[in-house]
């Protein structure tokens, strides 16, 4: 079995993902967004080292959008791959993980549309067009389902947003039997009709920010 670790936002913090990689010498890592995606803004990926290890993550709302709606490639670094809104990926064990990013950002009003803040940055309802009519056994996406953000706001109030409502309907649509996500900044978990969410923190939030994929 590969040793798998999915970790919550990292924004293009690249130290502690490095040291990370570098101790736990993982074979796949899967990160739930704001990866920190910014090649306008002078913050490469050359400074991330995988050491051997592929890295997938999906879009969260604090990435450069435009560049990624514009790429030619989802391998946008060496080993560093891009998954796009309803993408899947299956594992060694035959488990289907699908990816679906994306969230609303509480700062926007202080972003630049175009440099630093983006329209596409919320799911909307076509992305959930086309889907594959597959089993799918693991959620990784940016935020919630419209269930839990009563719960998690408790901690950090934001109303729910257009993102809430998909991942509530691609939830009824799959019914996965795990489910990550970041976004909150916070360490939670539970479940969700017969789901194990869990909720991943943020490097410097002194919280679980990653944590190794159950087998």
């Amino acid at each position: 079995m590969k040793k798998i670790i999915v970790t919550g936002d990292i924004h293009n913090d690249w130290g502690p993902l490095n040291s990370l990689i570098n101790q736990k010498r993982p074979e796949l890592v899967i990160c739930c967004g704001d990866f920190g995606f910014w090649p306008n803004l002078g913050r490469p990926f050359s400074q991330v080292k995988p050491k051997g290890a592929k890295i997938l993550w999906c879009d969260g709302n604090h990435e450069d959008h435009w560049s990624l709606r514009d790429r030619t490639t989802d391998e946008l670094a060496p080993d560093i791959f891009y998954m796009p809104r309803g993408s899947t990926y299956t594992l060694d064990d035959g488990r289907t993980i699908m990816f679906m990013g994306g969230g609303d950002s509480i700062d926007k009003m202080r972003r630049t549309e175009g440099i630093d803040w983006f329209r596409e940055e919320t799911i909307q309802q076509r992305d959930l067009h086309n889907l594959p009519d597959i089993k799918v056994d693991i959620f990784i996406t940016h935020t919630c389902p419209l269930q839990l953000v009563d719960e998690l706001k408790r901690y950090y109030d934001k109303p729910p947003e257009p993102s809430n409502h998909a991942l509530t309907e691609l939830h009824r649509i799959y019914k996965p039997s795990l489910w990550f996500f970041g976004h909150w900044h916070m360490y939670r978990e539970g479940i969700l009709d017969g789901t194990q969410w869990h909720c991943l923190s943020y490097p410097y939030q002194g919280e679980r920010w990653w944590m190794y994929l159950p087998y």
